[in-house]
């Protein structure tokens, strides 16, 4: 599977989902099905690779700014709901976190940057497909601290500073 099968994949669940990400996540898993267990660990090295290129200090401040707040487990899940939403939103949001304020149509705390079901949909269909736990994916792991230089999430003046446009249109 080459990249633009995997984001062709990631853009027609969503779309057909209509935004939401349990809905997503559910589709992506019968997509994912039609496919052989070596298409599914392609699948999920592209999409484990993406994750983990998100891994930035300015991402997660990105995502603390649309959250209200971000610990792991919510920037975690963020990642995951940034890859569903396409391509072109995250290489914009990894190449420039502020851009997020022109890239997303809108953001819906309640429903939207929690995509934790996606980061599991390439593993169940793998399970379901064959009856055991998905190997290793052979990619390097996740860098032990994010990319960049620390600051603090909860100081909204940093925020603010660091995020004008995201905070302009996202912020407390």
């Amino acid at each position: 599977m080459d990249e633009t099968e995997f984001w062709e994949i990631i853009d027609t669940t969503r779309e057909a989902a209509e935004g939401d990400p349990e809905d997503h996540a559910e589709l992506l898993v019968e997509r994912l099905l039609r496919l052989d267990p070596d298409s599914v660990l392609d699948f999920a090295r592209h999409f484990e690779a993406r994750y983990n290129r998100a891994y930035t200090w300015d991402l997660w401040g990105a995502a603390a700014v649309l959250l209200g707040g971000a610990s792991d487990d919510a920037f975690d899940y963020f990642r995951c709901w940034l890859i569903g939403q396409g391509r072109e939103v995250f290489e914009g949001a990894v190449h420039e976190p502020d851009s997020l304020a022109e890239l997303l149509d809108d953001f819906d705390e309640e429903i939207d940057g929690d995509g934790e079901e996606l980061g599991y949909a390439a593993d169940e269909a793998y399970e379901q497909l064959t009856g055991a736990v998905a190997p290793d994916l052979g990619i390097p792991p996740q860098a032990p601290e994010p990319e960049g230089t620390p600051f603090d999430f909860d100081d909204d003046t940093a925020l603010e500073e660091r995020f004008p446009r995201l905070w302009d249109r996202f912020g407390v």
